[in-house]
């Protein structure tokens, strides 16, 4: 059946992969300017470069006119990036002064705004559910969390960000992949009574510090894990812990008496002691088999019902007081990997099971599946059909068709008419949903009466769709749903209340882990691995921490609705006691997360966050480069030039006593070097005070740090010294934060890479924005109210012609 079912979803692909119509520019009136003016501007400062015989960079503007901007909008809007973000006349040359530049700057982006047609949609491609999507529509449609990492392949990105619709493909592979998931998870949802036991291991990251309590856990103990587990069916599951061994195989601390609680569901279930001189085991000096048989206390065979419960596992804390035997206690555990001394930590635990099934069991995942259920046979085939209409019609984002119903009818009664259950029936019905194109592609599909290449609004249902993976990167729910078939949604009222109601709904943290996430970098941050012996007490604590107050700092600017530049600016942090002491804050205690006033004035904002530092760092140090093009790229929206090939090394000899504004300097008198890195380093400089992992210091090696400078693309501000400065210089154009905030939020929802077409868009929404304080609801609104969210261009008629699968057998092969 796993391969039928795989062979009538690639038969229903054919014909769907399509290319879309591309932009369409109409030329405008052109707004009166002095274009004598900006010509000889252009001449007297970019013309020595970029005129046709020099064509610095393959580009000359000798040949255009500025009577006629319209006529080549893609070279005139990297002009606009260039002046507006100060790239341009480049370091230490001459350049005109600010004024001037601004006035050719907004003359050009007038005369493209004028120009442009509000029936621009960019093109548009079909669009496959990224794996972060799956996983959320598979929580929303059948009240399961998984997680998608588990079942799926990582997503390729582009432009940024990993819902591009152009680099989002389907191959034979990884359909086998998204059947294969199916089945497994609509096993878990209907409680598949037949599953055989698996195995699931949940490991502790190696440099988690466990001598402190862990979040969620009891308090009174310290170390662990907490592990969110859904039970798939009625029975018994065996937990094994496992505590860390070192590299010859010892587990460290067992001279000393200690208790391993388990705990389901906040109850504790099991203490297991150990160790001591009272043990039958003594010595900590003890083989593996040994260490095997301690372990073996610690397993647990428990009964428990199907749906999502909590397992914990962690020791009782004896004391808080530092170690005695070390000279300087780190904050980090495991530092040594062959150091015999220290506490147990825990290193894994195995969930075994299910055994001695019981039952189907009463969890979330059956009861929003079986929204009935028969209690007699004739009862059945209604009950199916009311089952499958309500579970698809989610999935597939609209009402079904007649054809689609029956298809799903069928593969429920073939089930049946092999004498399978009506839980059989209706998996797999709900495995063929699962991977359908319907639901593992967002399919727009245009209205007979539109002709080809025409411009016209999506419907309501498409719009839903937009709207729910725009802002919960999954599929809409019942509300949006019944507004679309109703044909109420495209009212602006009603739509401006959706979008209000979608922001402030917990779902849409899904725009801090997957929009700012992407955009921020801040998925980077649990992949990042400072060296531990420049780094000693850095820590997996520390880690989620630092990714945690980024993540809350964004989300408040979402849930209250805040300006978009508070990330820069905001005097208020997200900070637990870990990450207090990382930052030096007195009388903040335990694992929670608390809102705090900032009291020193570097710690404002993004580039006072360590998340930001850390992940702009190399292993055992700074990277100036690194820091300064990430705030040209992310935060100014000026991103520099790729590196040339050959570019040499920086010095990296420590025995050579030189700072690293002494190094970048070296660096720099390379002529392949000095272009890009004379934008990039004063900005890195200005945040040379923080270390690798975003601690605060004066001094590198003890020599003092000198983070002054003057920013070339800054250059109107004056010497800038430090990240205070630097904050207030960027804030000095905040619209330039916002426009580069509203372009990756307008890529984002696209699922596409941003044309010349879309930039006269981006900067209406900004303009609209900027009269409500640029709030990010009204971005968000912008975003939606837009030409290329709501409009699209009829493609060509059989690219729309989608195979129908007639409902085979699908129940030999499975």
């Amino acid at each position: 059946m796993r391969s039928r079912i795989l062979f009538v979803s690639c038969v229903s692909l054919l014909g769907v992969l399509t290319l879309s119509g591309r932009q369409v520019l109409h030329a405008g009136q052109q707004p009166a300017g002095t274009i004598a003016a900006h010509r000889a501007l252009l001449e007297q400062y970019c013309f020595g470069c970029h005129d046709s015989d020099a064509q610095v960079a393959g580009l000359s503007l000798e040949d255009l006119e500025l009577g006629d901007v319209a006529q080549h909008p893609e070279t005139w809007e990297k002009v606009i990036r260039k002046l507006r973000g100060r790239m341009m006349p480049p370091a230490g040359a001459r350049s005109p002064e600010t004024p001037a530049m601004d006035s050719l700057a907004t003359f050009l982006e007038a005369s493209l705004d004028g120009a442009t047609s509000e029936t621009h949609t960019g093109p548009k491609v079909l669009h496959r559910l990224n794996r972060y999507e799956y996983g959320n529509a598979i929580r929303d449609l059948l009240g399961l969390d998984v997680d998608p990492r588990d079942f799926l392949p990582p997503d390729v990105d582009a432009f940024g960000f990993d819902n591009m619709a152009e680099v989002l493909g389907i191959s034979p592979t990884l359909m086998e992949r998204y059947l294969a998931a199916a089945w497994k998870i609509t096993g878990w949802a209907i409680g598949d009574t037949g599953m055989t036991p698996s195995v699931e291991t949940f490991r502790v990251p190696p440099d988690l510090s466990q001598h402190d309590h862990i979040d969620g856990l009891p308090i009174g103990t310290r170390g662990g894990v907490l592990i969110d587990y859904t039970f798939p069916v009625d029975g018994e599951y065996v937990i094994k812990p496992k505590l860390w061994r070192n590299t010859v195989e010892l587990i460290r601390g067992l001279e000393q008496q200690h208790d391993l609680e388990i705990t389901f569901d906040g109850e504790r279930v099991l203490l297991a002691r150990f160790g001591g001189f009272d043990d039958e085991l003594p010595n900590y000096l003890i083989p593996k088999a040994e260490g095997d048989k301690i372990e073996e206390r610690f397993q647990i065979r428990l009964p428990v019902t199907a749906g999502p419960h909590s397992l914990g596992v962690a020791f009782l804390k004896k004391s808080s007081a530092s170690t005695v035997n070390l000279m300087q206690p780190f904050i980090r555990e495991r530092i040594d990997p062959i150091d015999p001394t220290g506490i147990p930590v825990l290193d894994r635990v195995t969930i075994e099971g299910p055994f001695d099934v019981t039952g189907a069991g009463n969890s979330l995942s059956r009861r929003q599946i079986f929204s009935c259920y028969p209690s007699v046979e004739d009862e059945a085939p209604g009950c199916a059909r009311e089952i499958l209409s309500t579970l698809a019609r989610r999935a597939y984002r609209r009402p079904l068709t007649g054809t689609e119903l029956d298809d799903l009818i069928g593969f429920y009664e073939r089930e049946r008419e092999k004498g399978k259950s009506f839980d059989t029936g209706i998996q797999t019905a709900l495995v063929y949903v699962l991977v359908s194109p319907q639901f593992l592609f967002r399919m727009e599909r245009d209205p007979v009466d539109v002709a080809p290449g025409a411009v016209y609004p999506i419907g309501d249902l498409d719009l839903a769709a937009r709207l729910s993976f725009f802002i919960w990167s999954s599929i809409p729910d019942d509300e949006l749903l019944e507004l679309a078939i109703a044909g109420q949604l495209q009212e602006p009222a009603v739509l401006e209340r959706q979008v209000r109601r979608m922001l402030v709904d917990e779902r849409a943290a899904a725009l801090g882990a997957n929009f700012a996430g992407q955009w921020l970098y801040l998925r980077n941050v649990e992949s990042t691995t400072p060296d531990s012996d420049v780094f000693p007490d850095f820590d997996d604590n520390l880690r989620k921490a630092l990714q945690r107050e980024t993540e809350l700092l964004f989300e408040t600017i979402v849930r209250e609705d805040r300006p978009l530049p508070e990330l820069l600016t905001s005097d208020y942090t997200f900070i637990n006691e870990r990450l207090a002491r990382h930052y030096g804050v007195p009388n903040v205690y335990g694992n929670q997360f608390r809102r705090v006033q900032i009291e020193d004035e570097y710690r404002k904002g993004l580039l006072g966050q360590g998340s930001i530092m850390l992940i702009n760092s190399y292993a055992n140090r700074t990277s100036p480069v690194t820091r300064g093009k990430y705030v040209l790229t992310n935060i100014l929206g000026t991103p520099p030039p790729p590196p040339p090939a050959n570019v040499p090394p920086l010095n990296e000899d420590r025995a050579v006593p030189l700072t690293m504004r002494q190094r970048m300097e070296q660096h720099r008198d390379n002529p392949a070097c000095s272009g890009c890195h004379a934008l990039m380093d004063p900005i890195g400089l200005a945040l040379e005070n923080f270390d690798g992992i975003g601690r605060w210091r004066l001094d590198d090696d003890d020599v003092p740090i000198d983070s002054s400078g003057v920013i070339h693309v800054l250059r109107e501000f004056g010497p800038i010294g430090g990240p205070v400065e630097l904050r207030e210089a960027i804030l000095g154009r905040s619209e330039q934060f916002v426009r580069t905030g509203t372009e990756m939020l307008l890529t984002y929802a696209l699922g596409r890479g941003l044309e010349p077409g879309d930039m006269p868009i981006v900067r209406s929404i900004v303009r609209d924005a900027a009269t409500d304080d640029y709030r990010f609801s009204s971005l968000v609104l912008g975003v939606v109210r837009s030409g290329p969210f709501r409009l699209r261009m009829a493609q060509p008629r059989e690219s729309e012609s989608i195979a129908r699968n007639t409902g085979p057998n699908l129940g030999e092969t499975r």
